[in-house]
């Protein structure tokens, strides 16, 4: 059977809150029999935007990463919930807005904070899909339509067609180390997981400075070559995607008719070196 998923874009991801916006239009004030309660006006956030940083002044990575509830086939919250949530076959999970009254215990069963409680309807609520608008023809929900740059695209297919998607992608969930089969997956997610090395590379001779562009700079770890960059035009240059905490790495740089240069780096979190300056070899 087809199932519905959603893929974020980190890397388009603009921050502009549209999706935010659209779940708050749907929903606050709006009440869905069958499907939940009205959304408070203040307080819950079904869609969450987080702000990411990496690296340094002059290189620095501002990233943001939507969240919601993750549609997880094997959600614990379904497990908690005894009845009070469901998991329908087209993958959304629901909360029963009659059956999960006054059951605070389900926002604390999801493991991604995905799940609010409305203390003035005594409910736990999260974003489902918006389940109702597809039942009704919709191809779409709210936060899909409202997004102008393409980082999100809900997809109903098949899970095979969907794992083949993934793969082609290189698409990723949130903290896959829980188990839960999530259903929201995440393209370009290493602007969050990962960490980078940055620089800028110049040479200097006979009193003059200037950028360096084409320099080859290699990053290793002990004997094993990590990575590799070249510089652009103002001599700048970054190595992603790198494993944060990662420890003592050597950076090499070169550039013809200058010097190589060597630089030991702790690798903790982003980070910009600075200026290297590459030198005519000594004669």
């Amino acid at each position: 059977m087809k199932k519905w998923n959603l893929i974020v874009d980190v890397e388009k991801c603009n921050g502009c809150f549209n999706c935010f916006l659209a779940c708050k239009d749907e929903h606050v004030g709006n009440d869905f029999p069958g499907y939940a309660a009205e959304q408070p006006l203040h307080g819950h956030r079904w869609i969450d935007i987080r702000t990411f940083e990496r690296g340094q002044v002059p290189m620095v990575d501002v990233s943001y990463l939507p969240t919601m509830c993750n549609q997880c086939d094997d959600a614990p919250c379904v497990r908690a919930g005894q009845g009070a949530v469901r998991k329908r076959e087209d993958g959304i999970v629901l909360i029963d807005p009659d059956r999960a009254r006054d059951r605070k215990e389900l926002v604390d069963a999801c493991p991604y904070g995905a799940v609010w409680w409305n203390e003035e309807k005594r409910l736990p609520q999260a974003w489902y899909f918006d389940a109702h608008l597809l039942d009704r023809g919709w191809k779409e929900p709210r936060c899909v339509q409202a997004c102008g740059i393409g980082a999100m695209r809900s997809l109903q297919v098949e899970d095979t067609e969907m794992q083949r998607i993934v793969d082609a992608e290189e698409l990723q969930v949130l903290h896959p180390e829980y188990g839960t089969r999530p259903r929201v997956y995440y393209k370009n997610l290493y602007h969050v997981t990962r960490c980078f090395i940055g620089g800028t590379v110049i040479s200097q001779a006979g009193g003059v400075k200037d950028c360096i562009s084409g320099a080859t700079v290699v990053l290793h770890r002990g004997e094993r070559r990590v990575a590799e960059a070249r510089t652009d035009a103002f001599g700048e240059f970054r190595i992603d995607r790198l494993e944060p905490g990662s420890g003592s790495h050597t950076l090499e740089i070169a550039a013809p008719g200058h010097a190589r240069e060597l630089r030991a780096v702790e690798l903790g979190s982003s980070i910009y070196l600075g200026t290297i300056t590459l030198r005519p070899p000594a004669r």
